[in-house]
């Protein structure tokens, strides 16, 4: 039966969503002081395998890795995969792919070990089975056998709504009445006993806040057919490998209390040491004041890496989604954030994913790489996109490498991201003699275009090979359309761009053309020259 507390606090709240029930039942404090950490930091990140990996998922994982830096502390990583229908092996390995191609490493767990393994939820059922009885013989946990049916049934004859939740029916129910459901055929689920007062915690980043009494009821942590649920499985693991931070995401926050209520009672039996400090990170939006759904296309980080987002780039965007190094500046390496960051800086606001703030920051960081190593990263989309024989720097043509090596100076400056890369070199990389304009490449051939190009024929066909070369090919060209042709330099020498490239955009002209070799450029010309009259129309 319920006892007469909880029913008396649930009382004043009947007949209210449960939406509303949250909003009721919780206060915050922003105005606070910070906890103090402890000297020996201990955080973890422990994904569920169930999908592929998402920009909320990784944002939490970089800064619970930041903080581990930061302190010197600890960092575990654990995968939480007891839910057989939803959990996956392929999940499991695009995470840890995730986090070795951003480079968040960590010092106890899958694949690393440490004193506390296993490290998967999956291998550790016995564990969960022993907490699970202990809280049960020392009345911290109880059989409950209610059904969802019968719990929604007493909770419309009381005049609640059907959803209003658990109401502690089977709290004291004494050996006859367990022994008749069990001769029903009935298994019992074990639900925590929830204290009648409310629970207070100081958040690392929304400071004090408060659930009331009443407002959590008694909550399951083992289902009737033995598998441990979420709610004792996480605490229980936090407990056993010592994490003392918990860094999470705002949506965990409803579960905080139960978790709070857990850890003191295992450590009243000896299995918790402490009680961890909670952190709740802030959402992540999307379009339209939305939370970022696992749908989203701007969640996807494998979407992202195949856009060509290189790991620097998107770590330090997804790093501004809730902190900031300094006022006005975006733009840091990992090494700074690890030095400058401290969870209790993270701000509670919603955070909002800008693809395109996203995208100019990357930007940055591919113009902060050396040559080299921005040429050997390209390369496997230069090779997906099939402008180059193979996927790695070392497997191409020595034609190949030259000119990349020519075009790197060209391109690195004006690419956002290294999907852009293929279409900025394949014109240089290929020995075509007519390369199709793209549809906004056609709006450049304006009516004098046939002009343009023929004058421009004229006086490069006059250029000796050996002086094929960048300044000489600008002044002649420069002489021939904008000096003696008179015309403008757009209208000048769009025509001769849209020849050499197909593209409306592309790296600088007579560099290109230096790099392409004269033959081919003058065949270029020609060619388009001649499909002027199809192309205009």
């Amino acid at each position: 039966m319920a006892r007469a507390g909880t029913s008396a606090a649930r009382a004043t709240i009947d007949n209210m969503t449960e939406a509303a029930k949250t909003e009721e039942s919780v206060t915050e404090n922003h105005e606070h002081v910070k906890p103090e950490l402890p000297k020996d930091v201990r955080v973890r990140f422990c994904p569920s395998p169930t999908g592929i990996p998402h920009v909320g998922m990784v944002r939490t994982a970089l800064f619970n890795w930041s903080e581990a830096r930061h302190t010197g502390g600890t960092f575990v990583f654990r995968i939480e995969d007891t839910d057989a229908q939803r959990d996956s092996e392929e999940s499991f390995n695009q995470i840890i792919e995730a986090l070795q191609w951003l480079g968040i490493d960590w010092d106890e767990g899958v694949g690393v070990g440490g004193p506390d393994g296993p490290y998967r939820q999956s291998e550790r059922g016995e564990i969960y089975e022993n907490v699970a009885q202990k809280l049960l013989e020392a009345g911290y946990a109880y059989e409950s056998f209610s059904t969802s049916e019968e719990i929604e049934a007493r909770n419309e004859a009381a005049g609640r709504p059907k959803a209003f939740g658990y109401d502690g029916y089977d709290r004291n129910l004494t050996e006859e009445q367990k022994a008749a459901f069990r001769a029903e055929g009935r298994k019992p689920a074990l639900r925590i006993r929830m204290p009648d007062e409310d629970i207070t915690f100081n958040d690392l980043i929304r400071g004090d806040i408060t659930f009331k009494a009443g407002s959590v009821p008694d909550y399951v942590i083992v289902r009737p057919n033995g598998d441990p649920l979420y709610t004792l499985t996480n605490p229980v693991d936090d407990a056993l490998m010592r994490i003392n931070v918990v860094l999470r995401g705002e949506d965990l926050l409803s579960s905080t209390p139960r978790q709070i209520v857990l850890y003191r009672y295992l450590m009243e039996l000896g299995i918790a040491k402490e009680m961890p400090l909670f952190g709740h990170l802030p959402y992540v939006m999307g379009q339209g004041n939305k939370k970022l759904s696992k749908r989203d296309p701007e969640s996807n980080l494998f979407l992202h890496r195949e856009h060509g987002f290189i790991k620097e780039g998107l770590l330090n965007y997804l790093a501004l989604l809730g902190w900031s190094i300094a006022p006005d500046r975006d733009i840091f390496s990992m090494d700074e954030m690890v030095e400058k960051f401290d969870v209790r800086d993270v701000k509670a606001n919603p955070a909002r994913f800008d693809i395109d703030k996203a995208i100019s920051i990357n930007a940055e960081h591919i113009r902060m790489l050396e040559p080299l190593d921005f040429l050997e990263r390209s390369v496997p989309y230069l090779f997906r996109d099939g402008v180059v024989s193979a996927e790695s720097w070392d497997a191409l043509t020595d034609r190949e490498r030259e000119i990349l090596t020519a075009a790197a100076p060209l391109v690195q400056p004006r690419v956002r991201l290294l999907g852009e890369v293929a279409g900025m070199v394949g014109s240089l990389l290929s020995d075509a003699d007519y390369i199709a304009p793209e549809a906004d490449a056609k709006k450049q051939l304006k009516a004098s275009a046939g002009e343009v190009l023929d004058a421009a024929i004229a006086a490069l066909d006059a250029v000796p090979e050996s002086e094929w070369k960048t300044d000489n090919l600008h002044e002649t060209l420069n002489k021939a359309l904008v000096e003696d042709g008179g015309y403008k330099p757009r209208l000048a020498f769009g025509p001769v761009r849209v020849a050499m490239s197909g593209r409306r955009v592309s790296p600088p002209l007579f560099e290109s053309m230096e790099i392409v070799g004269k033959p081919v450029s003058i065949a270029r010309l020609r060619n388009l020259r001649e499909h002027l009259p199809e192309i205009q129309g």
